[in-house]
């Protein structure tokens, strides 16, 4: 692909937020045979530390969505940390630090990039769209729909590589309670005790859950409880649970379905104020479709869906189980 083909072998600076624009540039690196002394730059939490470890990182202050006032001092600390490096491309995949990229490479005068989170179906994000505003931006969507939207070129996608498939045969549990696990993100300031709440009230007795909640405390739960996991801990859990339960993060979910795990995904939604918008149900709904999630709303949730699910997914290039 054209875009492959361009920055196979580069040296690049990658500047992502954590969570799933930092997993979608992780990827992209990979998949587009970036050099290996590429630098990236985000922000310190527990799955950048485990993603990047063997990586080499600049650390940027907490940007928040929307943020521009922040990205413009990581910019700045940006700066200031490579100026001395020498660098063939820059590229982004956001959020408000992709601002911060581009002006780093107009400071020197590299090529820029700007991917469009997968989780972007109907249209850019803001940083997307201020980024129409600002010239030499090579500016790419993951989706068809509205790639031939002014400024804009179709490239490839992260979802593309999956497909759901029947799963083999499990070995019954009678008797025995489900190992749960549910992971909200690390998201900040945003709450989601919708989804707590809906998994709680539908344990059974016997049913073991470990929960990663971010910044939505509680006191009040069962089981085991941690705000962010490192990430051999995360793939650990999602790998050895009967149900893996989350928000529709994109990180979270590429992750999972590498290790084919089809989730159950409750999206968080701007109405309840769990978001800033509600990207995260529009990344749900294609992934549903494509029969990649089982998606429900807080409400919908029967504990016969913490069951253990009779699908799994497989990457383009696995052999067949």
């Amino acid at each position: 692909m054209e875009l492959t083909a361009a920055l196979s072998g580069k040296r690049a600076l990658l500047v992502a937020s954590t969570g799933g624009h930092l997993a979608q540039i992780v990827r992209w690196s990979e998949r587009f045979g970036l050099q290996p002394d590429s630098v990236f730059a985000t922000f310190d939490s527990e799955q950048s530390r485990s993603l990047l470890r063997d990586r080499r990182v600049v650390t940027l202050e907490y940007v928040p969505p929307r943020g521009l006032v922040p990205a413009v001092r990581a910019g700045i600390r940006l700066h200031r940390a490579t100026r001395r490096e020498r660098f063939d491309v820059v590229l982004s995949t956001g959020a408000a630090v992709g601002i911060a990229a581009w002006a780093i490479a107009q400071l020197r005068r590299l090529p820029f990039v700007y991917i469009e989170s997968v989780s972007r179906f109907d249209g850019p994000s803001a940083t997307g769209r201020i980024l129409e505003r600002l010239p030499r931006a090579r500016r790419y969507s993951q989706h068809a729909g509205w790639a031939d939207r002014p400024g804009w070129q179709l490239g490839p996608s992260l979802l593309d590589d999956f497909t759901a498939v029947p799963a083999a045969d499990r070995p019954a549990r009678d008797g025995e309670g489900r190992r749960i696990f549910v992971s909200l993100g690390t998201i900040k300031p945003f709450r989601f005790d919708a989804l707590v709440d809906a998994v709680r009230d539908r344990m059974r007795p016997g049913d073991t859950v470990t929960w990663q909640l971010g910044v939505t405390t509680r006191d009040d739960l069962p089981g085991e409880v941690t705000q962010e996991l490192r990430a051999e801990e995360f793939d650990r859990l999602v790998a050895e649970s009967d149900v893996f339960v989350t928000h529709a993060g994109v990180g979270t979910l590429l992750r999972a379905l590498e290790l084919g795990v089809r989730p159950v995904v409750v999206p968080r939604v701007a109405a309840r104020g769990e978001h800033v918008d509600d990207h995260q149900l529009q990344v749900a709904r294609e992934l549903a479709e494509r029969g990649l999630v089982l998606l429900r709303e807080p409400g919908e949730l029967t504990s016969e869906e913490l069951d253990p699910s009779g699908v799994v997914i497989r990457r383009s290039g696995d052999a067949p189980a």
